[in-house]
């Protein structure tokens, strides 16, 4: 018989992975909680804000991100354009999780082995803008099997994070 655990039965492994997450323009702070929850739970490096995005502290952020943006590394971004250049000086594959024409399938995309990767989302309504899109290395979406062709942010971005992740560990 298995005994459900509590809170204080969980063990923090410290765990970082090269992956980086850039938010830009996603102007809702409880999905902007929601991400710092996520980034803490698997492990993520750090989170980069730009644009609208609120930035701690921020009493909506801190309510969703349940104290995690106390522990995850963010940064506020003044210049994306600049910032996602410097990433890719510093040997980052840029992927931008939009659903394009030339899109892949997150499923299927190869990584460069060692890669360090930053992950960009964007304004949940209008997505990842032009700019930023140019910038990416790839382009990746999630496939949907409904009817919408869309989910909440967060829940992309975990499903995003979480592959990504696998890929890199392996």
């Amino acid at each position: 018989m298995s005994e459900q655990l509590d809170h204080t039965s969980h063990q923090s492994r410290g765990a970082k992975f090269p992956l980086s997450i850039f938010i830009h323009d996603l102007k809702s702070p409880f999905n902007i909680g929601g991400i710092f929850r996520l980034a803490d739970a698997l492990g993520v490096e750090s989170l980069l804000l730009s644009g609208e995005t609120p930035k701690p502290p921020n009493r909506k952020v801190a309510k969703t991100a349940r104290s995690t943006e106390k522990f995850v590394n963010a940064l506020a971004v003044e210049d994306p354009v600049k910032s996602i250049l410097s990433l890719k000086d510093d040997g980052y594959t840029i992927i931008a999780l939009e659903l394009c024409d030339n899109s892949e399938p997150l499923d299927t995309l190869v990584l460069p082995n060692n890669a360090k990767i930053c992950l960009i989302l964007g304004e949940e309504s209008f997505g990842v803008n032009q700019e930023l899109l140019d910038l990416a290395d790839m382009i990746c979406h999630i496939p949907m099997q409904g009817q919408n062709s869309s989910m909440n942010v967060v829940s992309a971005c975990a499903i995003a994070t979480y592959s990504l992740i696998n890929k890199i560990s392996k």
